[in-house]
């Protein structure tokens, strides 16, 4: 146990460390922001690797319980004046709750059942995000939304925001690969190879897919208030059904059965749209082919990639 948490516990200091040498080289706003949003990202799709790449179950709502956590905050910061202390365990609960009532009856479902129950529940909440104009703002959004402080001190510039972002991605990279290398990471992988003969052995099949429901709401949640106060303003088109389905390539291009391929594929798909802006009218073209060329030549996804090399080193 006390491995675990040490190999944990390095890797996750040794992602951070990564972040704190690349931003001594980028110091240019633009670049630190896109790589800001990476780690936003970045923390979604962990819970969504958990979900998908462990448990074997596909959701397309990811996006609805990022908007709710975010919206929480701003509703509560903006029109209630509450303190930002409070807000975030809000937003967690709030988003948490949800994904509880919502996961018992929709997670009995399986393959595109659930695919298409947790679409159905994405959609739900933009109509929401939509309609209730006395809270959301209606497809316009609202402002105002103050910025995050830390210790009386206001996060207030990109090199900040940059930092604490990527010291939660971080952390939640270490939650996630204790989670993984547990007895609870185990029995998550027997039920994604057959749920059936794991419930035989006395795996509670439904309660561990219902804890890692939850707790993939609770990533989305949290990155939702992070984006929140760092944006400063919220509209319905951010949480839309296309940004979960991007979500959902993110963790297959990166490769599903590894939470470090989730990491990858979500580094590749936001920072790269950037990079194609260059290529103008073109830029979705060899965006599709990219994803193709990855898809066919890369069955396993970016994380894929480390296999040959491990299958030389033992036929060495």
């Amino acid at each position: 146990m006390r491995d675990t948490l040490k190999k944990s516990w390095a890797q996750a200091c040794a992602l951070y460390a990564a972040a704190l040498i690349l931003a001594t080289f980028i110091r240019n706003p633009y670049y630190l922001g896109i790589l800001t949003f990476t780690g936003i990202n970045i923390i979604i799709t962990m819970g969504l690797s958990l979900l998908m790449g462990y448990t074997g179950q596909i959701s397309l709502g990811q996006s609805a319980f990022y908007g709710i956590g975010a919206y929480t905050t701003g509703i509560l910061t903006t029109k209630l004046g509450l303190p930002l202390i409070a807000t975030l365990p809000a937003s967690l609960l709030l988003t948490a709750g949800t994904a509880f009532l919502i996961g018992i009856p929709t997670l009995r479902l399986r393959g595109h059942y659930l695919a298409m129950a947790t679409l159905g529940l994405g959609e739900i909440v933009h109509i929401v995000f939509n309609e209730f104009l006395s809270l959301t703002g209606g497809p316009s959004g609202f402002g105002n939304i103050p910025v995050l402080s830390l210790f009386g001190k206001q996060i207030d510039t990109d090199l900040k925001y940059y930092l604490l972002v990527w010291a939660v991605v971080s952390f939640i990279l270490f939650v996630s690969l204790n989670i993984i290398n547990s007895r609870i990471g185990r029995a998550l992988r027997a039920i994604h190879k057959e749920e059936k003969t794991a419930a035989t052995l006395g795996i509670h099949t439904s309660q561990l897919k219902l804890y890692i429901f939850v707790l993939g709401a609770g990533y989305a949640a949290l990155a939702g208030f992070l984006y929140a106060h760092y944006v400063t303003f919220l509209s319905p088109g951010t949480f839309s059904l296309n940004f979960s389905i991007l979500l959902v390539t993110m963790v297959a291009i990166g490769g599903m059965e590894h939470i470090w391929g989730a990491i990858a594929g979500t580094g590749l798909l936001t920072i790269l749209p950037e990079y194609l802006r260059f290529f103008k009218d073109f830029d979705i073209l060899i965006y599709g082919v990219i994803l193709m060329a990855i898809m066919l030549l890369l069955p396993e996804g970016l994380y894929g990639i480390k296999i040959p090399l491990r299958k030389k080193k033992l036929n060495g």
